[in-house]
């Protein structure tokens, strides 16, 4: 093995594993921008082209895998988690969430993203039971959706609203922290 195939192949996994971390933090609803969300959500777009044989871009995007960690299928699960807020124990959007929902949109209307569809997840925290998560984040997903259709025009079969409720915690250690109540964007 040549020095440069073990640098190129420690800087693929370190690239990897950095990308995988950077996906796991959401995006407060301030730090939502439309470059962000194409970095995070364009990429599936780019490794599906070159895996296909198709047109291949500048930018060097490790391929993700089906949780995210390097390697896998090319473009598969890559997501951009955001704090969208609401009010406590409902689905209604805030101010804010609506703002950064206006962004989404803008992105989502993106030549790069613009043939793409996308699951919105939503998650909750553990409070409230099982059964209730699963309800609440799946009208807060639905919510979501309503709003970037009816208020941003992007058409609802591009958008498949799910609820998660508080399977997939991203903060194990303090199972009420803000960023397990959160919706996330997935390319499918």
């Amino acid at each position: 093995m040549t020095r440069w195939t073990m640098r190129a192949g420690l800087l693929t996994a370190l690239l990897g594993a950095a990308s995988a971390l950077a996906q796991d933090k959401p995006m407060r609803e301030d730090q939502v921008t439309e470059a962000a969300l194409l970095e995070a959500l364009g990429g599936a777009l780019d490794d599906s082209a070159r895996a296909a044989g198709g047109v291949r871009t500048r930018g060097f995007r490790p391929v993700q895998g089906a949780a995210g960690k390097p390697g896998g299928t090319p473009g598969a699960n890559r997501q951009a988690p955001l704090l969208i807020t609401f009010v406590s124990d409902s689905a209604d959007l805030m101010p804010s969430a609506k703002a950064a929902l206006d962004v989404v949109a803008r992105a989502l209307r993106s030549e790069k993203l613009a043939s793409a569809n996308f699951r919105i997840e939503g998650h909750a925290d553990p409070r409230g039971g099982e059964e209730h998560n699963i309800e609440l984040s799946m009208r807060r997903a639905e919510s979501v959706v309503a709003y970037l259709v009816r208020e941003q025009g992007i058409p609802a079969d591009r958008l498949q609203p799910v609820g998660k409720g508080a399977s997939e915690l991203l903060n194990q250690t303090n199972k009420l922290a803000p960023e397990n109540r959160r919706v996330t964007i997935v390319v499918r």
